[in-house]
């Protein structure tokens, strides 16, 4: 296993995890990644805006301040270059969508065409199951092409699997190389087909790394519609529901744009978490402030879960 591997293995955004370094002792093999069971990392993928909504660019460590569950934190980790993400977008091609479908479709590809050329993306599209839309044996792609034909993929049909879908989602996420993590749901926000529950799908959100945004497509009165799902999906982990005119294309292509952008202007913020600090469920606050800027808004995942059993396993 190469360093980035073990590292990649063990980061979780917004959950515990261990970090270690390598060691200069003699061993078979050199490049053996050994693990430091008492360093413990909280890593938050953070969006910065300012009053009027614009993305806040150049701020230094010293702007931030990370607060668990009231407890001021030490930042030890901070970042703000665009680099690669892991990126899933999960489409719902059930029977509902069907109207919106074309939208749909050109949103998905204007997301794409104005992501990092680097990203690794693959598209889960689902109804009553949940399929990939890439060919069988391709997990990612960065060609534009192939991944409209794989939005197309999905035949609007049958019911609605969303919890089913969100957690493949982030099981396929974890499977790619980048360390920073993404989810993008369209869908309605109803679910009537699901193996798993609510709370399953989100439990499995505050375990994970990934920034969940989620684009709700329904009419006033469409009986399968719950936004309050979709608004708690993207709060939970850090990111934006978006509510646009499912019958307005260019309103659906713009939120993708301005979701293609949030993900390049993110900063990445870690600290080492107290080990009791109010049980396994921690609440994150983040605060910014910069001179001569004002009413900064900083965005991130409001919760995580602290695995104790881990952690005292990792210490003993």
């Amino acid at each position: 296993m190469n360093r980035r591997t073990a590292i990649r293995s063990l980061m979780v955004a917004g959950a515990v995890s261990w970090i270690g370094r390598r060691f200069p002792a003699a061993a078979d093999d050199p490049s053996e990644f050994i693990i430091h069971s008492d360093v413990r990392l909280v890593l938050l993928d953070v969006s910065v805006k300012d009053r009027d909504g614009g993305f806040v660019a150049g701020l230094s460590k010293a702007d931030f301040q990370v607060f668990e569950n009231g407890m001021p934190q030490q930042i030890t980790v901070f970042g703000n270059n665009d680099i690669p993400v892991t990126v899933g977008l999960v489409v719902d091609s059930s029977l509902s969508m069907m109207p919106k479908r074309a939208a749909v479709v050109e949103a998905a590809s204007t997301f794409v065409e104005a992501s990092n050329p680097h990203d690794e993306i693959f598209v889960l599209n689902f109804n009553d199951t949940v399929r990939p839309g890439l060919p069988a044996g391709e997990l990612f792609s960065d060609n534009v092409k192939q991944l409209r034909a794989a939005i197309f993929r999905g035949l609007p049909e049958g019911r609605t699997a969303l919890n089913d879908a969100v957690m493949e989602g982030l099981q396929q996420l974890e499977l790619g190389k980048e360390d920073k993590k993404t989810l993008i749901v369209i869908s309605d926000g109803g679910d009537n087909a699901s193996k798993h529950t609510h709370r399953q799908m989100m439990e499995a959100v505050e375990r994970s790394i990934a920034t969940i945004y989620t684009i709700g497509l329904f009419e006033p009165l469409d009986p399968d519609r719950n936004p309050h799902v979709l608004s708690k999906l993207a709060n939970v982990s850090g990111g934006i529901a978006y509510f646009p005119d499912p019958y307005r294309p260019k309103d659906l292509a713009e939120v993708c744009r301005e979701i293609a952008k949030d993900i390049r202007t993110r900063y990445t913020l870690g600290y080492n978490p107290p080990v009791r600090n109010g049980g396994n469920l921690r609440r994150i606050h983040v605060t910014v402030s910069a001179p001569g800027r004002h009413r900064l808004i900083a965005r991130t995942r409001s919760s995580y879960r602290y695995d104790e059993a881990a952690a005292q396993t990792a210490r003993s």
